[in-house]
């Protein structure tokens, strides 16, 4: 390794392509990360591929340039002589537009579960696997949209609905109908833009965009696609390093982030086993001075992202969140009303309702049932008022936005269309999935007999089945959900 930062040419990074010297070129600097090779969460595998060439391109699908932050100084050899680098002509923008060329007219697509059957077809196997896989046996990933047909309407006559209005506030602010897109890691995964093509989007639409620790791009490339009146939250997973969590939690307020959403359902990665499959059935390319009885199935991508969550976070740490910021806290992974009872006594300003779509321990309720079970706890100590509640996963319809808000829910998040239409067009699938959305939403209203957002209310629900799951038939779920398969074998 080499003591001197240097400027180093091509040929030399080449040479070190083996498990006993392991250097890769990031963002034109040189590391060497043999010693990283066994720590690398996301398995050896992808860094051995990757060895004595540049890892541009397959860094940045699933990490910002944060996260080269948190090497270790010795692990940065020097910087490369780029008149060295060999040409590459590759285009990420081009690459996306031949793989969804064949896609059909945007305006073809009229729901949102188009965007999910399209990015099936289109999106790399990797990417499609990352986004749709949910834990275990993926039946709290079913159960999240199937509970919403669970919950019935009662629809009012002749009123009035000449003028709706979605318009709410989140948090204060204003917000053009109840919607935000929800924190999602690897943007890139699906779209060259990644999470700053979200960024516009919700400028469009003047919605609020929870922006991820964990993103393609990084949270400054966020805030600066911002718009001058636009409103971003900052998403938070809490580090082991709680230096860097601070730094970050600081850095995030200066760039004008006006809410802190902290991950709090995520001590560990759920077990992911649509990730895991293909991992193992990808083995590394053989290189040289490399031997195959070596490799371990490494753990998929998801657990590439896991270095970086502490497990010993605590109710005791909201304390300590609170004294290093002025930005509102909320609390996103809440999943019971007694959770919700003690965000309240910590002076948590908002609750996320939410099993991190499906993607954490498998058979956990839904948040549209548990739900009312946390309203009704908030109310028996009077804190409705005190503390707002939003609700993500598994919203799919504007109806479905509609029970939500019922329920008691002040906003629902948006995470895994907003991931699919990028996939599938861009930042103008975004926008047209929230249109789709927000026009779904209006129509509710309009047959529900309501004019604006705080006439909703759980009076105009049937919604004692909710807890029964059971369910009706869903055919454009069904079919573009993909079941998770057991190993296949040759035999």
């Amino acid at each position: 390794m080499a003591g001197k930062k240097q400027i180093i040419g091509y040929e030399e990074v080449t040479k070190h392509n083996t498990k006993e010297s392991c250097w890769l070129i990031i963002h034109g600097e040189v590391y060497d990360l043999t010693g990283f090779l066994q720590e690398h969460p996301g398995g050896s595998r992808i860094l051995l591929k990757n060895a004595g060439g540049n890892a541009t391109s397959a860094f940045s699908l699933v990490h910002s340039k944060d996260v080269l932050s948190q090497l270790k100084p010795e692990n940065h050899v020097g910087t490369i002589d780029v008149s060295t680098l060999p040409q590459d002509n590759s285009n990420p923008h081009d690459e996306w537009k031949n793989r969804t060329s064949g896609l059909p007219p945007l305006a073809n697509c009229i729901n949102i579960f188009d965007f999910e059957s399209l990015a099936k077809k289109v999106m790399t196997k990797e990417g499609w696997t990352y986004y749709s896989s949910g834990a275990d046996d993926e039946i709290t990933l079913r159960e999240n949209h199937r509970a919403f047909q669970r919950i019935w309407l009662r629809p009012r006559v002749m009123v009035n609905v000449r003028n709706v209005s979605t318009q709410s506030t989140i948090l204060g602010f204003p917000t053009s109908f109840p919607v935000y897109i929800t924190a999602t890691a690897l943007g890139k995964l699906g779209h060259p833009d990644g999470e700053v093509a979200f960024t516009r989007a919700c400028a469009k639409h003047k919605i609020v965009q929870m922006c991820p620790t964990l993103g393609s791009c990084s949270i400054d490339e966020m805030a600066s696609a911002r718009n001058a009146v636009q409103v971003q939250f900052f998403q938070l997973y809490v580090n082991p390093n709680r230096k860097v969590t601070e730094e970050t939690v600081r850095r995030a307020e200066r760039l004008g982030y006006r809410a802190l959403a902290v991950t709090v359902d995520a001590p560990s990665l759920g077990r992911r086993e649509k990730d895991l499959r293909m991992k193992a059935i990808e083995r590394p390319s053989v290189v040289e001075g490399d031997k195959q009885d070596l490799w371990v199935a490494d753990s998929g991508t998801s657990n590439a992202l896991s270095a970086f969550i502490d497990p010993s976070l605590c109710w005791d740490d909201i304390a300590w969140l609170r004294s290093i910021t002025d930005m509102p806290i909320v609390l996103k992974g809440i999943q019971c009303a007694e959770d919700a009872v003690l965000a309240v006594r910590h002076g948590v300003k908002a609750i996320v309702v939410s099993n991190h779509g499906g993607r954490q321990l498998d058979c956990a309720p839904t948040a549209i049932e548990v739900l009312p079970e946390i309203m009704s706890a908030l109310r028996e100590i009077g804190a409705q008022e005190k503390m707002e509640v939003y609700l993500d996963g598994g919203v799919r319809r504007g109806t479905d936005v509609y029970k939500a808000l019922a329920l008691g829910a002040k906003a629902v998040g948006i995470g895994r269309p907003s991931l699919y239409s990028l996939a599938t067009y861009g930042q103008a699938g975004v926008e047209h999935m929230l249109s789709l959305l927000c026009g779904e939403l209006r129509v509710a209203m309009m047959l529900m007999g309501v004019t604006s957002i705080d006439q909703i209310s759980a009076s105009s629900l049937r919604f004692r089945d909710v807890l029964s799951h059971t369910s009706t038939p869903d055919t454009l779920f069904d079919q573009v959900y993909e079941p998770n398969m057991p190993v296949r074998s040759k035999l």
